[in-house]
């Protein structure tokens, strides 16, 4: 006999659960199915234990250049096999979290994965396809995220090519690795590997790395890239992957010139692709498209009456933070309340490589494409005291007006930590705050975050500390 509920949430990522906790929250009698962990993606192989290997590469890097500091250090080593342990004690212990959340609200916990067999129901099957429960429930949000994506002449196989859930779980370090795709994920480990002693290629399509950022930026982390040793080769795609004993041969191409080098292992990371095969939707005519279900944005409802749809399944920005907002939102329209539409256009990236990246808003290019008069500042970590002292001098910060109005069009940043400032340009254009509104907020002294002040009073020509 199929279980009964108000709404049922299918996947438990950051959208999912959060969904499912507010619904409880607001009185529906709440169901979660998942198929593998809780938490999702994000807290189990991706978001959570990477930033957790991240950390572990920066103590190593500040170890590394401890004498820079005044301070002596001997006999350190990377522990590859202690890094890759410490991360998933830090996953393991954020999904445990969210049980305790599931136990705290109320909310009934399905393992296995959710397929629909009408609009009103689903039956949950294990790993061998067996029906372990049927569900029906007046709304169904499906939160079943993403995986990620395959270039079509180099198939993810787990041992020639691997993804970054195995790229964050390798049993032993590999001496070379090709990295192909320079976006948040691809950076990410491209820092990871290099910075304990990997020897790493990045091959990257477009012209420059982190090509959703603002060209300031992407040229910046490249120069940062190749000071640090890696192998940068943008403008570049790779051909062809074979196995070489026990590693493999790879064929880049940059322009005519095609090379092959030798690796022992090459990570695939050219974005993701939503979930939405093997779930029922096309059984009961939910619409899709390109790996991205179709939805309402005012109600996130799909074609169907009564479900419902968020985060990474309907498609970019593919971040946790905007699932969870979706999330939110969906069940309290879903209550019949009314809250503040989601703004996506200020909806902020970050990328957690070193330097970091943030950003919000408006690129420069962008702003000129939309027809926008600009106002551009820009101000180095260079010549911050406390970034001086840090010893993290490298990036900046870089903001768009618009000079008509004074529209804070968009805000870049590359530096020491700074996915912690994003959130001032967030709020600030939230606010519809002017650019002399932030100018005179006094920013303390000495931070990173008045960094974000100095570039906007450059921008109004009001700068006092680069002598220009």
């Amino acid at each position: 006999m199929a279980k009964e509920f108000d709404v049922c949430v299918i996947g438990s990522g950051p959208g999912g659960y959060v969904a499912a906790i507010r619904a409880s929250q607001l009185g529906f009698n709440t169901a979660i199915v998942e198929k593998r962990h809780l938490g999702g993606v994000c807290l189990n192989i991706g978001c959570i234990p990477t930033k957790a290997l991240l950390r572990s590469a920066e103590v190593f890097e500040s170890i590394e250049h401890a004498d820079d500091y005044g301070v002596n250090v001997n006999g350190y080593s990377a522990d590859f096999g202690g890094m890759v342990d410490r991360s998933r004690n830090v996953a393991n212990k954020m999904s445990k979290g969210v049980q305790f959340l599931m136990k705290a609200n109320k909310i009934d916990v399905f393992e296995g994965k959710g397929v629909f067999e009408s609009k009103d129901q689903i039956k949950v099957v294990d790993d061998e396809g067996e029906t372990q429960e049927q569900i029906t429930a007046d709304n169904f949000i499906v939160a079943t995220g993403a995986h990620p994506r395959e270039l079509p002449n180099i198939p993810i196989d787990g041992e020639m090519v691997i993804d970054s859930e195995k790229a964050m779980q390798l049993e032993e370090q590999p001496d070379k690795m090709v990295v192909i795709g320079a976006g948040a994920i691809g950076v990410e480990f491209a820092y990871f590997y290099n910075t304990i002693g990997t020897e790493v290629i990045l091959v990257e399509l477009q012209d420059r790395l982190v090509p959703v950022e603002d060209k300031d930026v992407g040229k910046e982390l490249g120069k940062i890239y190749k000071k640090k040793g890696i192998d940068v080769r943008t403008g570049s795609t790779v051909e062809n992957v074979e196995e070489d004993g026990d590693g493999v041969k790879v064929t880049i191409k940059t322009g005519d010139d095609e090379e092959t080098v030798e690796a022992d292992v090459v990570l695939s990371a050219v974005g993701v692709t939503g979930n939405v095969e093997g779930i029922g939707l096309d059984e009961i005519g939910v619409e899709y498209e390109k790996g991205q279900i179709n939805v309402d944005k005012d109600t996130y409802q799909t074609n169907v009456e009564g479900i419902y749809a968020i985060g990474d399944v309907i498609g970019a920005p593919w971040l946790a933070h905007k699932a969870s907002h979706e999330g939110i939102y969906c069940v309290e329209k879903l209550a019949g309340e009314d809250p503040l539409p989601i703004k996506y256009d200020n909806i902020p990236g970050c990328t957690y490589c070193e330097p970091q990246i943030a950003s919000v808003g408006y690129t420069e290019e962008e702003a000129k494409e939309e027809g926008y008069d600009i106002k551009v500042g820009k101000f180095p970590f260079s010549a911050s005291g406390k970034a001086t002292g840090l010893g993290h001098e490298e990036g900046f910060v870089k903001v768009i007006f618009d000079d008509k109005y004074g529209e804070w069009l968009g805000c870049h940043m590359i530096g020491s930590h700074v996915t912690e400032l994003i959130a001032e340009a967030v709020v600030a254009r939230d606010l519809e705050t002017t650019g002399h509104e932030i100018i005179s907020a006094v920013h303390p002294h000495p931070t990173m975050s008045e960094a974000v002040m100095e570039a906007v009073a450059e921008a109004y020509g009001e700068g006092v500390h680069l002598g220009s």
